[in-house]
């Protein structure tokens, strides 16, 4: 056992099904407080959050993470209660222990061990902790960040504890996301008997060369960090439900994963403009979830990086891929935000688990990251 286990696994005890904190949040200001943190406690509608901050001068670097964990499926279908974490075969099973309250508890005893030994650290550390990551995340980091970009309080540096690595630990780290943008779109038509084809229009009909112009339109072509953007359908309905019945309208759902290399305008008009040019009447709302950032290669990669090599023995691989994180927002207040944590193979499954063996260098990987940022 170590002082790194021994919290996560009283953090993993408290069942904090989202949005809920069950205390999490407490038991980690406990241990900040002692350290010199000045703690904001931050609720916002039913969501807890806090913010922490050690000192006052440059550079600032913010760990950030959330409490709340996704629902737990079917209890009897866990080989162990899901909030009662169980060690066997050297790996630790629990709800939310790779996503993601490892990394919290290796967060608070990295920073304990690097305060113990540097007391008189440059800069300044914090942590953004949020309830509000699994669920609608719009009480949580992003209110937060809201609140500090009022005060004009800008982070330099943010590591997220998302788990990020892919088949071992220290495999990748996150250095952007790609953006999430979707539409709702009402194509309309005149409902009919299908027998009276001169009397109705048919909404499939109509719409079906714009949704292949649309499958094949090239929207941008990437870059170093991001794949091209991808427009994908979700859902297409339509009908009465009956076989004679044309249809009066056609609904699709459809969304965007994009990269920087496309702004959220850019895109609205290119399908304004196919959907014009086959000349549909309809209906079309939008919806950003988060927009894209990108850390590109710097003093934050290359201090992380350095660190997985000295704890993990390897060489990280930087990626944007996977879907949208909490860095989304953390992004408008930070040039430098990264995402690096454990296996991400069990992640919202049941029978969610972390191998107690990645644990402390997953502590180690923190606090080498802050001597290489604060101590030179």
């Amino acid at each position: 056992m170590t002082t790194t286990l021994d919290l996560a696994i009283d953090l993993l005890a408290r069942p904090s099904n989202t949005p809920q904190d069950a205390g999490c949040q407490e038991l980690m200001i406990a241990r900040l407080e002692p350290l010199g943190f000045k703690i904001e406690r931050l609720r916002f509608g039913n969501v807890d959050n806090f913010y922490a901050r050690r000192g006052t001068a440059s550079p600032l670097l913010v760990f950030a993470g959330h409490t709340d964990v996704v629902p737990t499926g079917p209890l009897e279908q866990w080989h162990t209660p899901p909030f009662t974490p169980t060690i066997k075969d050297g790996v630790l099973f629990a709800r939310g222990a790779a996503d993601m309250k490892t990394s919290l508890a290796a967060f608070i005893t990295s920073i304990e061990e690097f305060v113990a030994a540097h007391p008189d650290h440059n800069g300044s550390i914090g942590l953004l902790i949020t309830s509000d990551e699994e669920g609608v995340a719009v009480d949580g980091t992003v209110k937060v960040v809201e609140l500090l970009q009022q005060r004009n309080e800008l982070i330099d540096y943010c590591i997220v504890g998302e788990p990020t690595s892919n088949k071992i630990v220290g495999d990748m780290i996150k250095n952007g996301r790609r953006g999430s943008l979707s539409g709702k779109l009402i194509v309309k038509g005149i409902q009919g008997h299908i027998a009276y084809p001169h009397l109705v229009k048919n909404p499939i009909h109509l719409v079906a060369p714009a949704v292949a112009d649309l499958a094949t339109t090239l929207w941008d072509k990437g870059n170093e960090y991001f794949p091209p953007t991808s427009w994908q359908i979700s859902n297409f309905n339509s009908g009465t439900g009956a076989t004679n019945v044309v249809p009066g309208h056609a609904e699709i759902l459809f969304n965007f994963r994009f990269s920087t290399a496309s702004s959220e305008q850019e895109l609205k008009d290119k399908v304004h403009a196919i959907l014009d040019q086959h000349q549909l009447e309809y209906d079309l709302e939008w919806e950003l979830s988060g927009k894209p950032y990108l850390t590109p290669k710097g003093s934050l990669v290359t201090a992380i990086s350095a660190a997985i090599e000295q704890t993990y023995g390897i060489t990280p691989e930087l990626s944007t891929s996977g879907g949208t994180s909490d860095g989304r927002f953390i992004a408008d207040i930070s040039q430098q935000v990264i995402e690096f944590g454990p296996l991400n193979a069990t992640i919202h499954k049941l029978n969610e688990c972390v191998a107690v063996a990645d644990i402390e260098p997953l502590k180690d990987t923190y606090r080498i990251t802050m001597e290489k940022l604060l101590l030179s």
